[in-house]
């Protein structure tokens, strides 16, 4: 990989699948299920998952950048054609992020997202397969910009391990996790090699937000809708409570993972409500299993990406930044562009310059092991 240039890196961007993602990339054997762009009865365009009862709209994976009345109309006619270009081609992308000053960006899957939650475990697999054949296409037309983070079915242990070993050869950073595995939970020690294999390999694990049914949006929730929106964060938390709780990162202690768009602002209350029901528990607040507090373990083991969540900056004073990632989202509805420069003048103003750099590009550079180089740059600078 060719060094990154000076700018931003977002720690959380994402797609918007093409019509051939799946097609074109899946094994024979699913061509004919394979996730597919169809005309709905609205006359609009959505992407058909086989085995999961709701379409996936597109107006809202590509919805960065419009005022809510722009893309609930847009939303209302939206035809793949209309799909801006740079949500999934990787040349074409440039331009959006040059825009935003993002210098470089770590990919994540839209409609992979649901695939986490498919409950048919080789159907599954077939089309993470497909997706990461495809990512690495579009990631190669910008090698040291477009930054991929491959999917893992989690099939089994071996079959994980193949899949991490595969992703690296393939040139991504990262593994984008179901929020729940098929079988045992991730604190089982089965998955011990898994772990050990992530760490030799140098690949964090990156759970994102609506990864699990715990924190769907489809799930039933009381009161308004919005409500269940409210609730989506949780899902990341209880991934980091069973890895900590659980003694993952005591026996390994250079596991990284990440909870992808889960806002960080939360994280030093966390880690506090964790410490005290350790200490109700236990002598000195050492649980069985582990050796230290539990928050010692998220502050060396646990990264946050968050994109307009000011609460993060003001969070420097009460735990190490070294955990935070900024991110932009793009294309997605919750996306900062192309206002993140603005956004991050105003959130970030008032922490130290060695902070903004890190929280904005050393941070996102350490965990991946990106050739960023020591690159100093200013705010509003878009990469060259």
């Amino acid at each position: 990989m060719q060094e990154i240039p000076a700018g931003i890196i977002s720690a959380d961007g994402h797609v918007c699948e093409p019509a051939n993602c799946y097609i074109d990339y899946i094994e024979p054997k699913y061509r004919d299920v394979a996730p597919r762009i169809v005309e709905q009865p609205d006359g609009t365009d959505a992407f058909v998952v086989h085995g999961m009862k709701r379409p996936i709209q597109l107006g809202f994976i590509d919805g960065a950048g419009f005022t809510v009345t722009e893309r609930n109309n847009r939303a209302a006619k939206i035809r793949f054609p209309d799909i801006r270009e740079g949500a999934y081609g990787g040349r074409a992308r440039i331009p959006y992020m040059d825009q935003d000053g993002i210098a470089a960006e770590a990919i994540y899957a839209s409609i992979g997202m649901g695939l986490c939650m498919h409950r048919d475990p080789d159907y599954k697999n077939a089309c993470m397969l497909a997706y990461n054949r495809w990512l690495q296409a579009m990631c190669s037309e910008a090698p040291n910009r477009i930054l991929g983070l491959a999917q893992t079915a989690v099939l089994s242990v071996d079959s994980a391990i193949e899949d991490f070993r595969r992703a690296k050869d393939m040139g991504m950073v990262g593994m984008m996790m179901p929020g729940r595995p098929i079988y045992e939970d991730y604190d089982h020690a089965d998955y011990d090699a898994l772990w050990e294999c992530a760490t030799d390999l140098g690949l964090p694990i990156c759970f994102h937000i609506l990864t699990s049914r715990d924190g769907s949006l489809n799930m039933p929730h009381r009161g308004h809708e919005m409500n269940n929106f409210l609730g989506i964060i949780r899902a990341v938390q209880d991934v980091v409570g069973l890895m900590v709780l659980g003694g993952v990162f005591e026996r390994h202690p250079r596991l990284k993972l990440v909870c992808a768009e889960g806002d960080a602002g939360w994280m030093p209350h966390y880690m506090y409500r964790m410490d005290h029901a350790a200490r109700i528990n236990a002598e000195g607040g050492i649980i069985d299993g582990l050796s230290k507090l539990p928050s010692e373990y998220i502050k060396s083991n646990v990264w946050m990406t968050f994109q307009d969540d000011p609460t993060a900056f003001h969070a420097v004073d009460i735990m190490p930044h070294q955990q935070l990632l900024w991110a932009s989202d793009f294309p997605h509805t919750d996306s900062t562009w192309p206002h993140s420069q603005q956004l991050l003048a105003d959130h970030a103003a008032h922490i130290t310059e060695e902070q903004r750099q890190d929280i904005m590009r050393e941070n996102a550079a350490k965990l991946f092991n990106l050739p960023a180089g020591k690159k100093s740059w200013r705010m509003h600078e878009a990469p060259v």
